[in-house]
């Protein structure tokens, strides 16, 4: 039996978002293409060209710009004290893929995405950097539709609680490997040397396993879908 193509999403449904979003968009389909992946996109090809429909990878580019200038922005006026370095660690932690996905949880994005099956079978809805993707492509939707102000009030909402926790000295974004790399000088060590010990999965799924060695001892090792990670 041929599967049946997925159903795009539902009136109700944008209307749904919509709420959690606490923005109603003059143009929907703006906050369409914004939840379609690209694996969606290409299942569902022009029947006349061939040619696969539009997914929210560029909306996503456009997004990421917007958000790293808002938060920017308001970095730099809650606290302009603040040296260069210091404002581009906090805002590296808070434009984190891990922050923007679990920003997008909070809104239980993934529930409204628009996947192919092949993705869809691979648990694609649930996935830490097409969460973070899907929650800039909503940013430019709403940039789009309705200028800066608004993608403003949504961008400052969500972010409202971990910018507080900032403001309060609750939040540690420092770089792990300088403080380490800091903590080991300190004590007359010699550098920490990091290695990949091995990769596990299939190439869509993979899962690096990295240890940390301090003159040749080791120190942790740990897993995670990215070298990074």
């Amino acid at each position: 039996a041929t599967s049946r193509p997925l159903a795009a999403p539902r009136i109700m449904d944008l209307q749904a978002l919509e709420a959690r979003l606490g923005y109603s968009f003059t143009n929907p389909r703006l906050l369409e293409l914004a939840l379609t992946h690209t694996s969606f996109a290409y299942e569902h090809k022009s029947t006349v060209t061939g040619e696969a429909s539009e997914d929210y990878e560029a909306l996503e580019f456009l997004g990421d710009s917007i958000l790293s200038f808002l938060i920017s922005d308001y970095l730099f006026k809650a606290d302009p004290s603040q040296t260069e370095g210091e404002l581009s660690k906090i805002r590296s932690f808070l434009v984190s893929t891990t922050q923007l996905a679990s920003l997008s949880r909070e809104l239980d994005l993934g529930a409204f995405l628009r996947l192919g099956h092949g993705e869809e079978k691979t648990g694609g809805r649930h996935k830490k950097a097409l969460l973070a993707d899907l929650f800039e492509s909503i940013i430019a939707a709403i940039f789009l539709d309705g200028g800066l102000e608004p993608t403003r009030r949504f961008v400052l909402s969500r972010f409202r609680s971990r910018l507080e926790n900032i403001r309060e000295e609750q939040l540690d974004f420092q770089d792990r490997k300088s403080l380490l790399q800091e903590k080991l000088h300190a004590r007359g060590l010699s550098e920490p040397d990091y290695r990949i010990i091995d990769e596990l999965g299939p190439d869509h799924e993979k899962e690096f396993v990295v240890a940390v060695y301090i003159q040749n001892k080791l120190l942790a090792r740990a897993r995670g879908g990215s070298k990074k990670e």
